[in-house]
């Protein structure tokens, strides 16, 4: 198949960037969305043309670091990962619009690649479980209800490709940090620190810039990992338990409760 292809091009944060039209030629419908620009890309580096830089890494649809908004949604048409996304989901002769992840947290580094670090540094302020838990216990050691297992492993797969912010008017991060603060949340082993950490990464993904959660369930439905916005009621009713039991919801940089 042959498509065309209008694809954001931008040499450096800097620059103002643009759309830019190329031919995707000979096409097989079994291809994935980022071999298919690769083919592309083979093509203009062999008319010394500068390649077209995306991120890619396992392309097995596990780490999420293939983040293109494809035709207006994150990672394409359908609920999976840029890179499990196969090129028979679209017609010959089709229109293709590639551009990057949009949000004032993600900036450009390049074309299509953007800078999600504010991502890890939301998990350094609190995703974590720095208590001492010993060596690994047996597997019965340690009885967790189904429901709370269950729930942990449903918000443990969110692996941080950010759609739920490309995918929201507002560019909220509220699935992401509701995953990451309800996984440890229902775990025994992270209930110690469940309201330090609330309130921390609640004010490192304020601070950095992330927008609002307006509920329109835009994040749930372009999530690969078929998240739920449930996860955000959870982290709601944690932040509002743990700003009642602290008083002041600030932290300093140190970690300590403010006062």
């Amino acid at each position: 198949m042959n498509l065309l292809l209008k694809v954001w091009r931008q040499k450096n944060a800097n620059d103002e960037g643009g759309l830019v039209d190329y031919e995707a030629k000979n096409i097989l419908p079994e291809m994935s969305f980022l071999e298919m620009i690769d083919v592309v890309n083979e093509e203009l580096m062999g008319r010394g043309e500068d390649p077209i830089a995306f991120d890619h890494d396992c392309r097995e649809g596990i780490c999420g670091t293939c983040s293109l908004v494809i035709n207006g949604n994150p990672h394409g048409p359908l609920q999976t990962t840029s890179c499990q996304l196969h090129m028979r989901s679209f017609e010959d002769g089709d229109l293709i619009v590639i551009e990057p992840f949009r949000a004032h947290a993600f900036p450009v580094i390049k074309d299509l690649v953007t800078n999600r670090s504010a991502f890890d540094r939301i998990i350094q302020s609190g995703g974590y479980v720095s208590v001492s838990t010993g060596g690994a216990p047996d597997a019965n050691a340690m009885p967790i209800p189904k429901t709370d297992s269950d729930m942990a492993f449903s918000a443990a797969e969110c692996i941080q490709c950010g759609a739920c912010v490309a995918a929201c008017k507002n560019a909220s991060a509220m699935l992401f940090v509701s995953a990451k603060v309800s996984h440890l949340a229902y775990l025994p082993q992270g209930r110690v620190e469940r309201e330090r950490r609330v309130l921390k990464m609640v004010a490192k993904m304020d601070e950095e810039g992330f927008g609002n959660c307006s509920n329109t369930y835009a994040c749930q439905a372009a999530c690969p990992k078929n998240i739920s916005v449930d996860y955000i009621a959870k982290m709601n009713r944690e932040y509002g338990v743990a700003v009642m039991k602290n008083g002041d919801a600030s932290f300093n940089s140190e970690g300590s409760e403010g006062v």
